[in-house]
């Protein structure tokens, strides 16, 4: 059974930080491709950050400098730290395991955390 938790959303100003963990099984975690994404209101779900089982990391370029994705591969969790938060941040963020890089692997979601920033 494949659960992913994520935690950390809120409401800040402008300039703010947030820090998204999301927490995934053993397995999945160490298999798939992680990340987060985002979707406002009216707008298509787009990827913010993902970062693969090699470590290697992509990121939108509206949020490159600012955010930063890592891995805690003792507490099977993915983060991401959001620096400089700006009002066009304002999202739902979900996390997501991708396996479909594996001949029968699915997608993954999270139920989604508000991120809401303020001017």
């Amino acid at each position: 059974q494949v659960q992913l938790v994520e935690s950390g959303g809120g409401s800040v100003q402008a300039g703010g930080s947030l820090r998204l963990s999301c927490g995934a099984s053993g397995r999945i975690f160490s298999l798939a491709t992680m990340g987060w994404y985002r979707q406002a209101p009216g707008k298509e779900r787009e990827m913010v950050a993902r970062i693969t089982n090699s470590n290697k990391r992509v990121y939108a370029d509206s949020v490159n400098g600012r955010f930063t994705i890592s891995r805690d591969i003792y507490k099977n969790m993915v983060n991401l730290q959001m620096n400089g938060l700006q009002p066009e941040d304002t999202a739902v963020y979900y996390c997501n395991a991708d396996l479909r890089r594996y001949s029968g692997g699915d997608e993954y979601w999270g139920q989604g955390t508000q991120v809401t920033v303020s001017s």
